[in-house]
């Protein structure tokens, strides 16, 4: 399950701390890093720094994989997780990371993917990079000195993910909460879909005049958070779409 996890670090600018992420990343036997928009890294030629931070893990940061938008980042994930030390306007889910990784185990074993994402080195994750985020995860710091390094805590969700997954696999003497109990009976849908299904739902609300466009509030982001909160699977998506797509057709009789 640990390949089915994926590590996401947003408009990085040190390349050392890429690499420093890449070790943390392989002593818990992960290996997916996607980077989107780092400053300055390049995969086919890390910089010696970033290659001396990683010490032996020039693997994944040969095989991370760079792209420019967060969207393309997690289009094939199911669940995607933020770590965030800040408070927001709007409440999230928000877990420690022990509870976060229960959580992910609800979907690694079915073979979809887990993204645990973190942001910039100076301010982190955008309200809007979180809004994407159905989880936000909280590393309990010392309340005196809360500053993480961003490898370090890569390093923090990256072991609470093995641990999690090894006592899921009954190779620990651990209990973990979190299971649903039975198996689910469709895949969840991922970011892709869920996307694609807000810009459908947000141009039938304004097709119907329940939005307006030009004064738009907090709308989106609240259905936003409602969906992602409930995590439907791909077949709910597709329910929606197509109750969305007669309400077109009827808009046009």
């Amino acid at each position: 399950m640990l390949e089915h996890v994926r590590i996401v670090l947003i408009n990085t600018s040190h390349s050392g701390n890429i690499g420093s992420a890449a070790r943390a990343m392989k002593t818990m036997g992960l290996s997916d890093l996607v980077l989107v928009d780092p400053v300055d890294f390049d995969p086919q030629a890390p910089s010696d720094v970033s290659v001396a931070m990683a010490s032996g893990a020039q693997d994944v940061l040969q095989g991370a994989r760079v792209v420019a938008t967060f969207e393309e980042a997690i289009e094939d994930v199911a669940v995607v997780m933020g770590a965030s030390a800040r408070s927001r306007h709007l409440p999230w889910p928000l877990m420690h990371p022990r509870k976060a990784t229960a959580k992910a185990l609800e979907v690694l074993p079915s073979g979809q993917k887990v993204a645990l994402v973190f942001g910039r080195e100076r301010t982190g994750l955008t309200n809007d990079e979180l809004a994407m985020c159905q989880i936000h995860i909280h590393i309990p710091t010392n309340e005196d000195y809360a500053s993480l390094n961003v490898a370090s805590a890569v390093q923090v969700l990256a072991y609470e993910m093995r641990m999690g997954i090894l006592a899921h696999q009954g190779e620990l003497d651990a209990n973990y909460e979190g299971n649903w109990g039975v198996s689910w009976d469709n895949e969840l849908a991922n970011q892709g879909e869920i996307n694609g299904f807000m810009d459908h739902l947000e141009q039938t609300l304004v097709d119907i005049e329940f939005l307006d466009p030009t004064n738009p509030k907090q709308l989106m982001p609240r259905l936003r958070r409602l969906f992602q909160r409930a995590m439907p699977d791909k077949v709910e998506i597709n329910i929606l779409r197509g109750i969305l797509k007669m309400i077109g057709r009827s808009q046009h009789k």
